[in-house]
């Protein structure tokens, strides 16, 4: 009899072109041999060419769902994408803090990668206070560093200092991705079992590449789904960006503009290419 896979939850909104959001998460945890359900927060006008409307679902419609999921299923990881409102992220916390679920991975995203703001101040303020604790690791781009840290992050000296402020604020292990940097480096600030903290750099050439539209989701799914598997953090957090690597790497260029990544890559035989990514370096 097969082995039942890991469930890992999603609670983000819905991306119509399927680069980012739900149907992205959901197609990331099939490639890593999880079962996805997703919880949806949020409505969106969007294509390869970016966001033109964003509607918040009810508060109370994703309370509901997010009750009736965790009633019937035991969930291993969940994924926190895209929010929209400040009473979805109060509800999100308050599930969260109510249910006690574990590996809980909060990919914050306050803007899409096209400028649109998807989650206005009052709920970025909520997330920081309220959400932020609750997260096993919160996963930051540059900019979301930035504006949850208060500080300027555009390199791998103010990646470290973002990563020890988003500490002090509540955070118990942050990843500071930097895919837009020269070199592809990843920060992981993680507090060690003995209460101190540690860090990690993962390096990988940047690929150019005008087919990366929701590598942010991709690597925060990956991430939850190793930790559902039983894996590290520092193993989940090298093993998801190898994996949104290779990705980027396979995919075919698809709509006017920027296009997403191919998330069931290892379903091709036999593969195209590989992406290599380093060894994490410990820094001090």
């Amino acid at each position: 009899m097969p082995q039942t896979p890991p469930v890992v939850l999603t609670i983000a909104g819905f991306d119509p072109s399927s680069g980012a959001g739900v149907t992205a998460d959901i197609k990331t945890m099939a490639a890593h041999g999880c079962y996805g359900v997703a919880c949806i927060t949020a409505m969106t006008v969007q294509s390869t060419q970016g966001v033109s409307r964003v509607e918040a679902l009810p508060a109370r419609l994703v309370t509901d769902t997010l009750k009736e999921l965790s009633r019937d299923l035991e969930i291993s990881a969940v994924k926190i994408g895209m929010l929209g409102s400040a009473e979805v992220v109060a509800a999100v916390s308050e599930f969260l803090d109510t249910s006690k679920l574990g590996n809980v991975v909060l990919d914050p995203i306050l803007r899409s990668s096209s400028g649109a703001r998807l989650l206005e101040p009052k709920g970025e303020k909520l997330m920081l206070e309220r959400l932020l604790p609750l997260a096993t690791v919160i996963t930051p781009n540059l900019d979301e560093a930035a504006a949850l840290a208060g500080l300027p992050v555009s390199n791998l000296e103010e990646m470290k200092t973002a990563a020890l402020r988003l500490h002090q604020r509540g955070a118990l292990n942050v990843v500071v991705t930097g895919g837009h940097l020269d070199k592809a480096i990843d920060f992981l600030s993680f507090t060690h079992p003995n209460g101190g903290i540690e860090n990690q750099v993962f390096k990988a050439e940047r690929q150019r590449s005008r087919s990366t539209h929701g590598t942010g989701c991709a690597f925060a799914s990956a991430v939850a789904c190793h930790l559902a598997h039983g894996r590290q953090l520092p193993e989940a957090v090298l093993l998801a960006k190898a994996y949104v690597a290779a990705a980027i790497t396979h995919a075919q260029p698809l709509g006017q503009g920027t296009g997403p990544v191919d998330h069931l890559y290892r379903m091709h035989q036999p593969p195209r290419r590989q992406a290599a990514v380093a060894e994490p370096e410990s820094v001090g």
